[in-house]
């Protein structure tokens, strides 16, 4: 007897982002300011852990990247707050009947250190995302010196079904 399909399926994303650091700017990561003496030279706030989770929940529905709702060459996006991409990408993600069920994350930068930021970025995390912390996952890295003046972030997210969306995917 052949098994029966379903339509709900598990899903994976992942995205990545980098911006150059540059005195005068401000460091945020994952929705939270890092006192740093550099910051993102980006359009927007420059976080790479929000920008790189927004592409990882866009490419699980090959819903492009967060450029093409957010063009960096429209000033009304100048200054915008990372925190208003995830948002309106998450939304994205239900409208599809999905949620997110775990996220991982690896930073790379040099400096300053982000151990001692690890918990307030967690648990920023996991409240823009609706998961427990524990389903938030976070590794910082350095370059060993071989990009002392950039910031970077690889993301992946595992998504699953809405439960009480599940009859309207059918």
């Amino acid at each position: 007897m052949a098994e029966k399909s379903t339509t709900a399926q598990l899903l994976i994303g992942y995205g990545e982002d980098s911006h150059r650091l540059g005195q005068g700017h401000e460091l945020w990561l994952g929705g939270v300011h890092v006192e740093s003496d550099r910051g993102a030279i980006a359009h927007s706030d420059g976080d790479v852990i929000l920008h790189a989770l927004s592409d990882a929940l866009l490419s699980a529905f090959a819903l492009g990247d967060i450029g093409s709702y957010f063009p960096d060459n429209d000033p009304k996006w100048k200054g915008l707050e990372s925190r208003v991409i995830l948002e309106v990408v998450l939304q994205k993600v239900r409208d599809n009947g999905y949620r997110p069920g775990q996220l991982v994350a690896v930073v790379m930068l040099d400096r300053p250190k982000l151990g001692p930021s690890r918990a307030a970025i967690q648990q920023n995390l996991a409240l823009l995302c609706g998961l427990p912390e524990k389903r938030v996952g976070l590794t910082f890295k350095t370059s060993e010196g071989l990009a002392p003046d950039h910031v970077q972030c690889r993301a992946m997210v595992y998504l699953e079904p809405i439960p009480d969306r599940q009859g309207d995917k059918g």
